[in-house]
């Protein structure tokens, strides 16, 4: 299965998400952001280098507290980088580790709808502030016009002070809501590479992606 995290703004906690989410399912995280890449990565080759033709996606995931395929940060990576392939190699890496989620890059670029066009399902991420919230009504938008069907919603960063819209955000964009509690351990977890589901795992953000993951595998049965 094939699951994209996406929402329109950037900042909001989609690699966190990705990464906690990919830790609770046991699933190869893929950092499809060719401009602004987020996930850790080492001195092997990357999605710039699979997407140049320069190396095989299997070459580039590598193993670790969470499988990783990361991305590339240079701009003549990104350049050479063939967008177009970008599903071809979701599918592969599907096929060799079982399960991808895929972080996705802000907005509403083809960079962005290459992945939810080839994803079985997608997870939607905002923070509990009037601005994200739009994007990520605009970004499901998107998705129902690509059949990316949405499993979750992931409000980030909640706190105390927050009134989360849950119930209006439930009603609007069709899917059921996780609330993140801000918990400095999430923040920490991908330059880290030490997911909450295994780091904290009595934490509500734990709960959180236990509870995102659930809702992603009961979609993979139907």
């Amino acid at each position: 299965m094939i699951v994209a995290v996406a929402g329109g703004k950037g900042g909001v906690g989609k690699t966190t998400t990705a990464y906690n989410l990919g830790a609770a399912l046991d699933a190869a995280v893929v950092d499809a952001d060719l401009g602004m890449a987020d996930l850790p990565r080492d001195g092997g080759p990357d999605l710039h280098d699979v997407l140049a033709g320069r190396a095989a996606a299997s070459e580039a995931v590598r193993g670790g507290a969470v499988s990783l395929l990361p991305c590339g940060r240079s701009l003549a990576g990104a350049r050479a980088a063939d967008v177009g392939d970008l599903a071809e190699v979701l599918r592969t890496v599907e096929r060799e580790t079982g399960g991808v989620v895929v972080d996705c890059p802000a907005g509403l670029r083809a960079d962005v709808g290459v992945p939810l066009a080839v994803a079985d399902a997608c997870v939607l991420v905002a923070s509990p502030r009037r601005f994200a919230l739009a994007d990520v009504v605009r970004t499901r938008e998107l998705a129902r016009e690509l059949d990316a069907g949405a499993v979750g919603v992931v409000l980030n960063r909640t706190t105390g002070a927050d009134d989360p819209p849950e119930d209006a955000l439930r009603r609007v964009l069709g899917a059921p809501v996780s609330t993140v509690p801000a918990d400095p351990r999430v923040g920490r977890s991908v330059d880290e590479e030490r997911p909450v589901v295994s780091a904290a795992p009595e934490s509500a953000a734990a709960d959180a992606f236990r509870s995102l993951g659930g809702a992603v595998r009961s979609c993979e049965r139907v």
